[in-house]
């Protein structure tokens, strides 16, 4: 039965995703200068889009696992109309028990898989602007990085027309630029060898040269550099403050400053082991052994040499995100000593980040979609025996022991929250759903804040929970919805609305209560008193960011244990 609600649930989600087909209609062309050359895109119900722009060379052969090298090639008149390249995905397996087969097959809906044009020559950009946009505009510039558990995603799955759109008929035009990154064991491969070739977080390399490229170019779209907001969701999100802490918070480029503020929807510090830790190790080894490059003297560079379909199949037969590993994810930012000097969670407490204003929540039920794959997890000695073998080989069982009590074994208790005893699809699912939600989303985001209050208490933030999906049975208001409900306005309602209203007012000012319909509940920063703005589809409240204090306070007191 509880199987039967979930499949019902997720059906009408991925019926809900927006198709990224293109219209029927005749697309009109328009042109920008720039100094790489004459950029041609097309405009179509009044948004203008250029896709495809390259800035920096093709990441292969000798390339392949290296830092990206900035494009100098003229690109004389660059056909952009398209929607760009894809990055090589390490796309979700649909095989498994029903549960995994109904996620799997709603991760493969447009919304979240449907990419094309596949290849290791990705390193683009795609810009949107309002139709008739002029090169002096000096438009803001939102600065979209997107998710995707840095296994996967393209910018091709993230149309900002309806979001440029929306905002004009709010009288705040603005500029939004998508950066293609790389993913998976392309752009975050682990190993001491990576470490010492300087190889490492090549992902998050790329989104900053991307940034440089919107200082570079952006004027001539209509853009204003010096007003650029980078903002993520997800893997996206967490990028946006790993941007802020890379190269321990020197975010400038030729002198100016690459953003000035930041929003990160459900993600932020992520406590993580340096680029050649064991499992990091293990990771490492493991793609070399499925490349054949076991033999290799030289195996990084036997990877480098490897057909493109070798290596893409030895990089994805590590585990991947929303199996039974779950977010112990085999490829994700790491420290490395130089672009990211250290932990993320010793970096922001340590103030070594950008001290920008920023916007960062997340949704009530962040640990849902993660818990879904682990049905034999039937006792609370085996969600012991779980997080400490899969997530936490720093913590002793007793440490994680003591992190499970800290969470209720109630029936009643857990996440989805405030359902009572329904929606537990198998006797720990609640209770670890729950536990994954608070230490990668939830709780992380409250110590981030608490921290960043403590080292720059004049910056100021302003953080959220959102409660809008309230009663989707299993899920509740899931990872990830928010791009349906704020990037996409599937549903044109109330927290649609507000959210979007805010985004744009921070957008221009930096504040999102300054310029906000009326009807739009005023946001209190999070340093006055630590309230939340808590979203639901007809209204928002306020919440005080308190609950599950038992365990953010063993969280905190224990997060050198917790490194992943």
């Amino acid at each position: 039965m509880k199987s039967s609600l979930l499949l019902l649930a997720l059906a009408s989600l991925a019926a809900a995703v927006p198709m990224t087909s293109a219209p029927l209609e005749e697309r009109a062309t328009v042109s920008v200068v720039t100094s790489q050359g004459t950029i041609v895109g097309s405009s179509l119900l009044r948004v203008e889009n250029f896709a495809g722009i390259p800035f920096a060379d093709a990441p292969v052969g000798e390339l392949r696992l290296r830092p990206p090298q900035r494009s100098t090639k003229d690109l004389g008149t660059f056909d952009a109309t398209g929607v760009g390249p894809s990055c090589p995905q390490m796309f979700f397996s649909t095989e498994g028990d029903l549960l995994s087969s109904v996620i799997g097959n709603l991760l493969n809906t447009p919304l979240f898989q449907t990419v094309t044009g596949q290849t290791e020559d990705c390193l683009t950009m795609r810009v949107q602007r309002p139709a008739g946009t002029k090169a002096d505009a000096k438009l803001p510039v939102l600065f979209w990085i997107f998710g995707g558990a840095f296994e996967l995603g393209s910018p091709q799955m993230y149309d900002g027309s309806s979001l440029i759109r929306n905002a004009v008929s709010q009288g705040k035009p603005f500029i939004f630029v998508s950066v293609n990154y790389r993913v998976g064991g392309f752009g975050f491969m682990p190993g001491k060898e990576v470490l010492a070739d300087g190889a490492a977080n090549l992902g998050l390399l790329d989104q900053r040269m991307g940034l440089e490229w919107v200082q570079d170019n952006i004027a001539a779209f209509g853009g204003d550099p010096t007003k650029v907001t980078i903002w993520g969701e997800s893997a996206g999100s967490i990028s946006v403050f790993d941007q802020m802490a890379l190269y321990g918070g020197n975010y400038t480029y030729k002198g100016n400053k690459l953003f000035r503020a930041g929003i990160m929807n459900s993600g932020s510090i992520v406590p993580a082991d340096p680029v050649d830790c064991e499992r990091c190790q293990d990771v490492y080894d493991k793609v070399v052994e499925e490349a054949g490059c076991s033999g290799s003297k030289d195996s990084l560079q036997c990877l480098r040499d490897a057909d493109y379909d070798t290596f893409l199949n030895a990089a994805n037969s590590v585990p991947g995100n929303l199996r039974y590993t779950s977010v112990a994810l085999s490829y994700l930012p790491r420290p490395d000593g130089n672009a990211l000097p250290d932990s993320p969670d010793i970096l922001a407490k340590s103030g070594q980040y950008a001290p920008i204003p920023m916007i960062i929540g997340d949704q009530e039920d962040e640990g849902t979609l993660f818990a879904l794959f682990q049905a034999n997890l039937t006792t609370k000695a085996d969600l012991v025996d779980y997080i400490s073998t899969v997530f936490f080989q720093k913590a002793t069982r007793d440490q994680v022991a003591e992190l499970v009590d800290t969470y209720s074994s109630a029936l009643s208790a857990g996440s989805p929250f405030r359902t009572g005893i329904l929606n537990s699809a198998y006797p720990q699912f609640k209770r670890l759903a729950a536990m994954l939600g608070d230490l990668v989303f939830t709780l992380s985001r409250r110590l981030f804040l608490e921290s960043a209050t403590a080292v720059n208490p004049d910056v100021p933030s302003w953080s959220y929970l959102s409660s809008y999906d309230y009663g989707t049975p299993i899920l509740g208001t899931f990872h990830g919805s928010d791009i349906l409900q704020v990037f996409y306005g599937i549903l044109p309602n109330y927290a649609s609305n507000a959210i979007q209203s805010y985004y744009f007012s921070f957008l221009y000012t930096m504040d999102p209560n300054d310029g906000t319909p009326d009807n739009i509940a005023e946001w209190p920063q999070w340093s006055e008193s630590k309230q939340l703005l808590n979203i639901y589809s007809g209204f928002s409240t306020l919440l005080t960011d308190d609950f599950r204090s038992g365990s953010a306070r063993w969280i905190a007191d224990n997060i050198d244990a917790l490194h992943i």
